[in-house]
């Protein structure tokens, strides 16, 4: 029997988490963020200090790093050497550097064959940014989140993951994330031509479970 597979990609302030989290709640998945993946790689080459734009020195770091997913009761956490890490990993700068890391192509390969193992040993619901594209091109079930820039950034405003920052702040920086992510060479944010879009600007999160349940019911 195949194990469910789900990818939900999208821009930061979508919705992918809140969405991704209570599906795989109600679906009994694995809930698996990727995206704190490569902030976890970012923690790791930030706290050493390495040139991580040099493939001779970041290679050789990743291969002794170690990265994987616990739980926490119904949470997934991050953790680095079997230390959770994953109140580290959300802040602002670990962001943009996650966001620039995540283009290296050896960054990509190294965290690939962690993602498959997984979702070949798991009902899984994936959440990323090229999850349907790249990471899991053959899903069956694959979505898309957007929603205007404005909204995801008052959501992610008021999340207060960065109380030092004001509105506009936020809403700049996401507006810069969202530019590096779609305008990369490596995995460029955008909607598998397979994937079901949709747009969370004026739903609420139970309307968007509802309709990915239904897509997937369908089948």
């Amino acid at each position: 029997m195949t194990n469910m597979l789900i990818t939900i990609d999208g821009p930061a302030g979508a919705g992918k988490t809140s969405v991704s989290r209570e599906l795989a709640k109600r679906l009994n998945c694995i809930y698996v963020d990727t995206g704190a993946l490569y902030r976890g790689v970012a923690l790791e080459v930030k706290q050493a200090g390495i040139d991580w734009e040099a493939d001779a020195v970041l290679e050789p770091f990743l291969n002794r790093i170690s990265l994987s997913f616990a739980m926490e009761g119904e949470d997934p956490v991050l953790t680095s050497s079997g230390k959770n890490i994953s109140s580290l990993i959300r802040t602002p700068e670990i962001s943009m550097l996650a966001s620039a890391i995540s283009a290296r192509p050896c960054v990509r390969k190294a965290l690939l064959g962690l993602q498959h193992a997984i979702a070949k040993n798991n009902d899984t619901v994936f959440e990323g940014r090229d999850m349907g594209t790249v990471v899991f091109p053959h899903a069956r079930h694959k979505f898309f989140l957007f929603a205007d820039l404005d909204t995801r950034a008052l959501r992610r405003f008021k999340e207060k993951q960065a109380p030092e920052q004001d509105l506009v702040q936020v809403k700049e920086m996401m507006e810069s994330r969202d530019a590096n992510d779609a305008g990369r060479e490596i995995a460029p944010l955008t909607p598998a031509k397979d994937a079901v879009l949709i747009d969370s600007t004026h739903i609420s999160l139970e309307e968007v479970v509802q309709r990915i349940l239904l897509e997937i019911h369908r089948d």
